[in-house]
Order: C-alpha cells, then structure tokens, then sequence
C-alpha cells in the first residue's frame, strides 16, 4: 500500500471532499501569513490525509485566531505535542475542524527544548486540559494557564514520559498515596 492511498475518513474521502476549500483557504492564508508560515504539506502532494501547516511560534495565536474566526474552524478537536529530538525539539499540534462544513486541518508550532509559549484558553477552553497534558507528559510550559499542573501522573513524579530520552523501563514507585492538596479541598 502507498502512503498516498485515499483512505476514507467518516465524511468519505477528505482530499476529494476538501481539496479545492483547502487550496483556496491556504492560498488565502499564504497571502494574509506568508513570513509566518514555515511550510505547507498538502494532501496528495505529501504522505497526509489533511493539510499540515507549519506555523512560527511568534504569529501562532493570531494565525489560529484566523482560522477560528475567518475560516470557522472553531472546533479544536485535539491538542498534542511531539518529541521529535531535533532542533527545535518539540510540535505543538492543533487539529482543527470546521462544523459547518467538516473540513479539517493540522497546525504545527514548533518549540525549543524550555521553549514556553502562552496559553490557548482565550482561544478555546477545551484547551486548559489538553494543556495539562502536554506540560505534564512532556514538560512544554503555557505562560498564563490560570493551573498548569500534572494531570496524568503523579505530583512526585519525575521527568515527562512521552519525551523520547525518557528512559523505557523508567519506573517510580510510591508507597503511599499521593499527598492531597489543601486547596483543593476547600
């Protein structure tokens, strides 16, 4: 099987469905964004099933504020971040899809190893979670996330599992139970 094999997705075959919205959309946002915008990789094209735009970290609100509001891709339907052990490190990922239409598209920031950038709360609040997340499996910071902590693992635990230096067999075993906080009882 080709990587470039057209598999369908729940609304058929997206290349097929969105190829022309996506072209025009992304030369539309190539105009609006050209020294912010990386890189693009285009379904068909490239070995993906959905447009992937590579966004500097310097315009990434703006641009997906854009794409919120201008594009109406006002459904964050995931948030993630990959360790890619280069320079820089990290992807921040945002999937975004627009209900009206079932359009979907990939937005990439990437980031340096201690690289914070801020918060998309104002953007979307199903991003507090996904946020947690990603600070606490891989250590990326939010400047101005109103709780970034751990979500996942325990508040003892040391290093970020999802980073690929941590080690395979990197266990921790606690005894007792993971200390309450007193402010969250009250």
């Amino acid at each position: 099987m080709n990587v470039k094999t057209l598999i369908p997705g729940n609304y058929g075959y997206f290349p097929e469905k969105f190829g022309e919205i996506w072209n025009q959309q992304i030369e539309s946002i190539l105009a609006e964004f050209s020294s912010g915008v990386e890189k693009v990789l285009k379904p068909g094209q490239d070995a993906t099933d959905l447009p992937i735009l590579y966004v500097k970290k310097a315009i990434a609100h703006s641009f997906l504020q854009t794409l919120k509001e201008k594009y109406n891709y006002s459904f964050l339907t995931d948030m993630t971040a990959v360790d890619e052990q280069n320079d820089p490190r990290f992807e921040l990922v945002f999937h975004l899809m627009n209900p009206e239409t079932k359009a979907r598209i990939r937005i990439k920031v990437r980031l340096s190893e201690n690289e914070k950038i801020g918060t998309f709360i104002p953007l979307w609040a199903g991003a507090n979670w996904a946020e947690r997340e990603i600070y606490d499996m891989f250590g990326i910071s939010f400047e101005g996330h109103p709780d970034l902590r751990r979500i996942l693992m325990d508040v003892r635990w040391e290093g970020h599992p999802l980073r690929k230096d941590y080690p395979l067999r990197g266990y921790q075993v606690f005894l007792n139970p993971e200390p309450i906080d007193p402010e969250l009882l009250k």
